[in-house]
Parts: C-alpha cells; structure tokens; sequence
C-alpha cells in the first residue's frame, strides 16, 4: 500500500501542501485558523502519515501527562485532546493521576527526570511548584493552569478571576443581589478555584455594594477523591441543602465548577424549588454534559480541547528548540480568553414575598 504523502494531505484538507508543510512543523501557526489547522490534522489522522522526523521515534519518546483525577469529564476532555496532538505529532503517552496528594505528585515528577520521558505536560498547577519548576530544568514542561499564578514553566492558561467576575456581572444584571459560592477544596494549592471566588466576591462588592456572596466550601481529601466516584456533585448536594436552610435570601448559586453544579441543582430541585424561577445556577468549564437537555447549564466556557491542543505544541516546540541550540531560552505564556454561556439555568432574580 502506497504511503500517504503531503500533497494526499493537502488533497484531503482542501489547503496547498506548502501549508500542510508549515503546520506539520510547526512553524507560523499564528497564520492559519484553529478549523484549518484541525482539518490538516484530523487528514494526518485519517491517512495514517507520519512527518519525516518522526518517522523511526523510538518508544522512548513518551510525554508524561499529569492530572489530579479523570472522573470529572473536565479533565478526560482535556486528556483526549492532549494524547490526539501528541499522536499527530509522532509521541507516545503515559497519564498520571495524583488525586492531589503531594506524595503521588513528587512520585510523579522524580520519574519525569528519567531519560525516558521527553516531556511533561501538567493538567492542571502543581501542588509543588518549586520541586515542578527544579524538575523543568531537567526536562520541558507545560501546565494548564491559571492566568493570575506565578510559575516559571511554560503555561497555557485562562483568567479565572475574569471568568468569576463575568458570571456575577451577569447575575446582577439579572437583578441577583445575594449570590452563594459552592466549592470543594479552596485553598492556595488550588489557585483557579480562589480566583473564581475572588473574582465574583469582588465584582459584586464593585457594582453591588448592597448585595452579598456567602462562601460554603469543603475539604476533600486524597482518600476521598480516589474512591468517591460523585465527590464533586455528593459536596454540591450537600453544602446546598445547607445554605439553602441557612440563607433564604440567596436567589443564585455558582458552582466552583459544572460537577459540583450538578449536585447543587439536585439538592434545590428536591427543596421544591425551581430553576431558574426561584433560584438561578451557574458553572465554569462548560463540559459537554451541561449541554444536555434538562441540564443547559449556564456555565463559563474554558476552551477544554484548544487549550489542552495549544499545551502539546507549546511542548512541541520546547523539544525542537531543545535541538536548536541557536534559540534563547524564554517562559511561554498563552492565555485563552473566557466565554460566558448562557443556558436556561439562570433568569431574573425571584421577587420576594411579602409578609402578611
């Protein structure tokens, strides 16, 4: 069977081979769209070719991919995108998950300094960002973090503190005065679930100075996090029935992110009440069950499948300067801008009763 060749590529994705040429390599990227650029790709795919300088890769040349837990469809959306860039561009991968405990991620990194791995992409910010940036001396190294977190390792990132000002901007302009946060874990190691909570607690303090975030959070440990299946929507279900008993005045809800949403709807809708009628109910992440009918969550969207995409080129390209000894070394920062998606889980703020 006759080998695929660039013009077959080029055939396939309707572009000229000169442009198959450069996207393959890498080089200029920021000339084609994100469509033509996946349609070069999914072509590669399809026909099975492999760029000359990949041809002959050993299986030593493996990306350790890093993620705290695949049970949320946040990070395995992330992961697929990340192992079909990696697979076009001729790498093999490994997945370790930490369920964030700091012994599993140190396990994690002492194996990245072996030869054998190439490169290390984090799915999210290391718990240990000291020992992580020490390691990235060794070997190249991408995150997938926080626009707002100082680390000296190449990022592919979001604004999280935007994002939560974005969602109470449009909870306000619902007319929402009183808003609760729902998170698991909000600490300094989890810095993208602080800046969410920032982000609303100080857009509401700007331009609603007479309304209020109440903050309910609980702490989930390793142990839980690698038996508990619903740990996120189980934390949503119950910090809600508690606020829900605690605060009748909140008309809104916001979720740390669309899991945990899931079980703070439950919890409201077996209160007997509605959404959005009587409370409204946001996310972040915008996974693809919150597009599900009976759901339409509104959410925040986080570019899931471009960001984890951009983070293997972004290493891609560390690798061939690696080889290039012409190049200066430099900390690479991509920053993928956030959009609200507005569902049917938000509406105007109830109108109190009256006492009689």
């Amino acid at each position: 069977m006759k080998k695929p060749t660039i013009k077959d590529i080029a055939t396939n994705a309707g572009v000229s081979p000169a442009c198959v040429s450069m996207i393959l390599s890498g080089k200029n990227l920021q000339r084609f769209s994100e469509q033509t650029i996946q349609n070069v790709y999914q072509a590669t795919r399809e026909l099975g070719y492999l760029p000359k300088k990949q041809r002959g890769k050993s299986a030593k040349d493996i990306i350790l991919i890093v993620c705290p837990s695949l049970m949320n469809p946040y990070y395995t959306t992330l992961i697929q995108s990340m192992e079909q860039e990696a697979r076009v561009r001729g790498y093999l991968t490994l997945i370790f998950t930490t369920y964030w405990n700091k012994n599993a991620e140190r396990e994690i990194l002492e194996l990245a300094a072996r030869p054998m791995i190439v490169g290390v992409i984090f799915a999210m910010i290391p718990q240990q960002p000291h020992l992580a940036e020490e390691i990235s001396k060794l070997v190249p190294m991408v995150t997938v973090g926080d626009k707002t977190y100082n680390i000296n390792i190449d990022t592919v990132d979001v604004n999280n503190y935007s994002a939560g000002r974005m969602v109470a901007a449009h909870l306000i302009e619902l007319g929402h005065r009183h808003i609760a946060f729902v998170s698991t874990t909000l600490n300094s190691e989890h810095s993208s679930r602080v800046n969410r909570c920032n982000g609303l607690k100080d857009e509401v303090a700007d331009s609603c100075p007479d309304g209020s975030v109440t903050v309910y959070s609980q702490d989930v440990s390793p142990h839980r996090e690698l038996y508990v299946i619903s740990v996120e929507q189980e934390v949503g279900y119950l910090l809600t029935q508690k606020c829900l008993k605690e605060h009748p005045e909140i008309t809104a809800i916001v979720a740390i992110n669309d899991m945990v949403a899931y079980g703070v709807r439950k919890a409201i809708l077996e209160a007997g009440k509605r959404i959005p009628e009587d409370i409204s109910l946001c996310g972040f992440d915008n996974i693809y069950p919150s597009r599900f009918e009976g759901i339409n969550l509104t959410t925040i969207e986080h570019s899931i499948v471009g960001r984890g995409r951009s983070s293997v080129r972004l290493l891609a390209d560390k690798l061939q300067a690696q080889e290039d000894e012409t190049q200066g070394k430099a900390i690479t920062r991509m920053e993928y801008q956030s959009d609200l998606m507005i569902g049917g889980s938000t509406g105007p703020a109830a109108v109190p009763v009256e006492a009689t």
